[in-house]
């Protein structure tokens, strides 16, 4: 006899749970870091990202190997840009 397991709802499903930023603010934290940098805005490329509350998010980037971490909000005021070590 097997046992029959259900799935949970899709609002339930760990992917689910966690918002990342909307891609037009992810390009902006990438042109944001490529200034800090001193590089092209084309050899800095978001790799993760995720909401932190209701109108801000935290962006992590790969800047020719150099990484990042961007804070944004929703209206696309980026907040910092810095370093990680």
């Amino acid at each position: 006899m097997t046992a029959c397991v259900s799935s949970p709802p899709p609002d339930q499903m760990a992917r689910t749970k966690l918002q990342t930023a909307p891609a037009d603010l992810q390009l902006l934290c990438a042109d944001a870091a490529a200034k800090s940098a001193g590089l092209t805005q084309s050899k800095v490329l978001p790799t993760n990202s995720q909401q932190l509350d209701a109108t801000t998010y935290r962006v992590e980037l790969n800047a020719t190997g150099r990484r990042f971490n961007c804070i944004i909000d929703n209206t696309g005021k980026v907040a910092s840009v810095q370093p990680v070590a």
